[in-house]
């Protein structure tokens, strides 16, 4: 009882109309309400899109709004051992699919890279010049070799997905 008459006395003080929004706050609200109230929609096309896929040669591309990424796998940074050099193609070089762009280098041993797929050199890492052990350190994000325009699509259905590609990294070990 005393509680409910303390809460009275306390709610008498405050004013019944809450004092406006800025528009800032108001913009925020209503997303927040609209990502609430919006009906949710199953969308496969950035999972399809970002996938990683492999090449018998240890090659993977990751394909995001028509570029590709290209890098080495875990298995072929961990076999070559410390990368200490890495040639890379220059900017606007055409390559084919499985067609040689490059090569690394490392204490064990030369390496050749070979293209996933068809296309053209967009951009190279150019953080491997002075550190071509990201190569090594994180193969599959700043360590990644070359981007890449996509001329033929349907290249990336002969390409392994992570399950195909780890059987056949298994096969190799058997």
């Amino acid at each position: 009882m005393a509680m409910r008459a303390t809460l009275r006395c306390l709610s008498a003080n405050f004013s019944p109309r809450l004092p406006p929004l800025s528009s800032a706050a108001q913009v925020t609200a209503r997303r927040l309400l609209w990502r609430r109230c919006s009906p949710r929609t199953l969308s496969t096309t950035s999972a399809l899109s970002t996938a990683l896929k492999f090449t018998e040669k240890h090659e993977w591309v990751q394909v995001e709004g028509g570029i590709g990424t290209v890098g080495i796998s875990n298995y072929a940074q961990e076999a070559l051992g410390d990368v200490v050099y890495c040639g890379l193609p220059e900017v606007g070089q055409k390559v084919e699919q499985m067609e040689e762009f490059g090569a690394l280098e490392s204490v064990k041993a030369a390496s050749e890279l070979y293209s996933p797929l068809t296309g053209e050199v967009a951009e190279i890492n150019t953080e491997l010049a002075e550190n071509p052990g990201l190569v090594n350190k994180e193969c599959y994000a700043k360590g990644w070799l070359i981007k890449m325009t996509i001329e033929k699509p349907e290249e990336l259905d002969g390409l392994m997905d992570q399950t195909a590609y780890d059987k056949f990294v298994k096969s190799l070990e058997d």
